[in-house]
């Protein structure tokens, strides 16, 4: 059984940064992608980033590109998050998700396990 869990969610002033991290056991993540996706209060869960197997290749949602940079490590079987220049509207709850195939997918509907996630509050 694959277990994800995400760590350094928190409050912060718009303008600050966070790091997010996503350690799995059960399952390395050397060879599936990863992503992260968020849900605010009231709203669809949605798509924020993700990442090849290998970490070669990444695609962001517009509403992150250029604030966010996804990464991993596959010898620590890490994935993590970096968030810059936060806005209030990145307040939600981040979830690390994992797909049992290689490559990137911005579909969470193609992804098989979940973390519980991690809140994020960014005050303005």
């Amino acid at each position: 059984q694959v277990h994800l869990v995400e760590s350094g969610g928190g409050l912060v002033q718009a303008g600050g940064s966070l790091r997010l991290s996503c350690t799995a056991s059960g399952r390395t993540l050397s060879t599936s992608a990863m992503g992260w996706f968020r849900q605010a209060p009231g709203k669809d869960r949605v798509f924020v980033a993700t990442i090849n197997w290998s970490g070669s290749g990444t695609t962001y949602a517009d509403s992150v590109k250029g604030r966010f940079i996804i990464s991993r490590d596959n010898v620590k079987n890490m994935v993590y998050l970096q968030m810059n220049s936060l806005k209030p509207e990145d307040t939600a709850v981040y979830y690390c998700a994992l797909r049992l195939q290689p490559l990137r997918s911005p579909n969470p509907y193609e992804y098989e396990y979940w973390g519980q996630g991690t809140q994020v509050t960014v005050s303005s």
